[in-house]
């Protein structure tokens, strides 16, 4: 049974949770306590898988227990449940809290949130490469955009679309400012998925401050290089996959979060390459020695894909789910139990396509996943057929991406 430890030093508001949650006692154990020592406490006696707590506490207040966790207990998921956030603070909560929550919550939110956090756990089964991600404070940006970035900020007359642009070239940059805006202390009314609002509803300050903040970016180091999973080609490629993917479901109710399944899938290899570059190097040398696809190698070496892995990363960070799952199933869509043409059917028919044209991992075979021809189409009832894909994803395929 999965475990949920609520900290807050208001007693009545411990109540009313645990009364507001009892129905979830047959599946969830939780535990209430009043203070970062009781909790501390109570995981050194057994670890949780969530914890909830709140930010101003007498003594140690929530950031420092959320440091501390992260350190010591690195697989539990961390979400901070306050009603007050000063800019400062906010900050270091990047770094420090998975998911922000405010008080007071809208109805099952805490619920919700709670919910899709430990689905994340059933994503990723490795504990040790979830302990890795749950670690991760930030995923460091390529130094070339984020210098570009830094420049523009710096101009006095830069206006959204030029920041956006340039947002949208790393994807590492990018799910931050999602992850940003979607936190409760910037009082978003409803989640944004579009990076122009993001950065309009966050404003340049923000952002900059964001940008100049070595707590929440860091540059690329170069260390173990694995040939073909260079930072600069995945970004190379993931920007050719969201323009593919753009083109296939413009003018959709599903376009915001394709467009953001296409940008960020492949963005577990940017952890993987951060955390685990030796074991990402022999999974490479092991698909090519095998003949096998890279992420069948990955998960004989690693224990997970970077399918999975970049998935849990997101979906700990609280973006959509749709895109959280399209990147978890990309190579096996069957798994999704999917019936119409969706997300998940977008990111593979677009990536398919990109792949015939343009290999990005030379000597890896590639993966085959579910037979994507008219028949796959045909069966999600697409708007569309193989070859009028195809005509979309060459028309659209201009290197930018359709917003």
């Amino acid at each position: 049974m999965k475990r949920v430890l609520f900290v807050d030093d208001e007693p009545a508001l411990l109540d009313g949770l645990r009364g507001r949650l009892r129905g979830l006692r047959s599946r969830w154990e939780m535990i209430f306590v009043e203070s970062a020592s009781r909790a501390i406490a109570e995981m050194e006696l057994r670890p949780v898988d969530v914890l909830v707590s709140d930010m101003r506490m007498p003594g140690m207040d929530g950031a420092q227990l959320l440091s501390i966790v992260r350190d010591r207990w690195p697989e539990t998921i961390r979400i901070v449940l306050s009603g007050h956030a000063e800019n400062e603070q906010s900050k270091r909560l990047l770094t420090l809290a998975h998911q922000y929550l405010g008080k007071p919550c809208e109805e099952n939110q805490i619920e919700s949130a709670m919910e899709r956090c430990l689905q994340m756990h059933e994503l990723l089964t490795d504990s040790r490469m979830r302990a890795s991600v749950g670690h991760l404070a930030r995923l460091p940006a390529i130094p070339r955009i984020f210098a570009k970035l830094h420049a523009a900020l710096l101009k006095p007359d830069v206006c959204v679309r030029e920041v956006t642009d340039i947002v949208h070239e790393d994807p590492a940059i990018a799910a931050k400012v999602l992850q940003m805006v979607n936190s409760a202390f910037f009082r978003v009314t409803r989640r944004i998925t579009r990076i122009d609002q993001a950065i309009s509803y966050l404003g340049f300050n923000a952002i900059r401050t964001a940008v100049l903040s070595v707590e929440v970016f860091s540059l690329w180091q170069p260390g173990v290089i694995v040939a073909g999973l260079e930072p600069e080609r995945l970004q190379a490629r993931a920007h050719r996959v969201a323009a593919a993917v753009s083109a296939l479901s413009h003018g959709t109710a599903m376009f915001d979060d394709a467009l953001l399944a296409g940008l960020f899938y492949n963005i577990g290899y940017r952890v993987l390459l951060q955390e685990r570059p030796e074991d990402l190097a022999r999974a490479s040398a092991e698909a090519r020695a095998r003949d096998i696809p890279l992420h069948e190698a990955e998960r004989r070496v690693i224990g997970a894909s970077n399918a999975e892995v970049g998935a849990y990363l997101l979906g700990l960070w609280g973006l959509p789910y749709a895109v959280v799952e399209a990147i978890a199933f990309q190579y096996e869509p069957e798994r999704s139990g999917a019936r119409q043409f969706d997300v998940l059917a977008a990111l593979v028919t677009a990536e398919r396509l990109v792949m015939a044209e343009d290999p990005l991992i030379v000597g890896i075979p590639h993966h085959a996943c579910a037979a994507l021809d008219d028949r796959y189409l045909q069966m999600l009832s697409a708007p569309f057929d193989w070859s009028e894909a195809q005509r979309r994803v060459s028309t659209d395929q201009t290197g930018g991406l359709v917003t």
